[in-house]
């Protein structure tokens, strides 16, 4: 018996379900590549993947590492044109494994106008990221420093002591933390 040719209808058919199909993962991917970039910077602070750090709460108990201790080295940066200069007070520090300790990085104006700044930051070696916590940080807010002004920001942090247990990390004995500021544009009102 010989079959019969498929009907212009079921041809028009299968056809519009194999667009819809496309359609659909089309839209799908369009979404996950909006979605990454929030996705990704979540997956960095619960990891603390690619030298991001960890957050954790000021009331945070930790407890100390006695004997161990390690040394943190402060960076600073600003970006190409932005009129700051900014650099930590000392250089490096060497603080007890699981004590909480304080950095200060002193920011200025060097402007004839009030500039704002967003900083961004790493860690360095990147593994350690998961273990060097932040209380309380500057670069959680933007700062705006007015014509000539300097301020004094600090930065809270603890290294966790599960970082010894990290065969990642048994190494590691000095971490980085680096800071680049970055110019925020204002909404600019049209004149």
């Amino acid at each position: 018996m010989a079959s019969l040719p498929p009907s212009p209808f079921d041809l028009g058919r299968r056809n519009l379900r194999t667009l819809v199909a496309m359609a659909t993962v089309g839209l799908a991917m369009l979404g996950l590549g909006f979605a990454s970039v929030p996705l990704y910077r979540i997956f960095c602070e619960q990891t603390g993947f690619g030298g991001t750090t960890m957050r954790a709460d000021p009331n945070v108990q930790v407890r100390q590492a006695t004997g161990h201790t390690m040394s943190i080295r402060f960076d600073s940066n600003v970006q190409p044109g932005m009129p700051w200069q900014f650099y930590p007070e000392h250089r490096t520090d060497t603080v007890t494994i699981g004590r909480k300790d304080m950095a200060i990085f002193i920011a200025k104006n060097m402007s004839d106008k009030p500039v704002t700044g967003t900083a961004s930051f790493n860690v360095t070696p990147t593994q350690a990221g998961a273990y060097f916590t932040k209380i309380q940080c500057f670069c959680f807010t933007q700062q705006t420093l007015q014509p000539g002004q300097e301020v004094r920001m600090p930065v809270l942090y603890f290294v966790d002591p599960k970082i010894l247990q990290d065969s990642d990390n048994k190494d590691t004995q000095q971490i980085t933390l680096s800071y680049t500021f970055y110019p925020v544009e204002q909404d600019k009102k049209p004149s």
